[in-house]
């Protein structure tokens, strides 16, 4: 998946964001949160990453961006804490996990 510019008006500002990755390979889902969702998406898919090298190649699937890196971390740390935040995100993307 190729990500495209961002909106102009949104390029000034530093944006934080949650993500979700699939792999091309088993269909696993990843979830992360960087600064830089481009950036990231290349070190998953160059085998940089541990805990999904074995996994690559990876797509976006999903994404929320926040203004705040301790908001993003926090809704990050949720999803893979608590089920039902990943339930409701599952639901949410239902269609892109297929």
């Amino acid at each position: 998946m190729r990500l495209g510019r961002l909106a102009p008006h949104l390029e000034t500002f530093a944006m934080f964001y949650v993500y979700v990755l699939k792999s091309k390979k088993d269909g696993s889902i990843y979830f992360g949160y960087t600064d830089d969702l481009r950036r990231r998406l290349g070190e998953h898919n160059g085998l940089k990453n541990k805990s999904t090298k074995n996994k690559a190649p990876f797509e976006v699937i999903y994404y929320e961006a926040y203004k705040s890196m301790p908001d993003a971390k926090y809704r990050e740390k949720n999803i893979k804490r608590f089920a039902q935040a990943y339930s409701q995100l599952k639901r949410r993307i239902k269609n892109s996990l297929d």
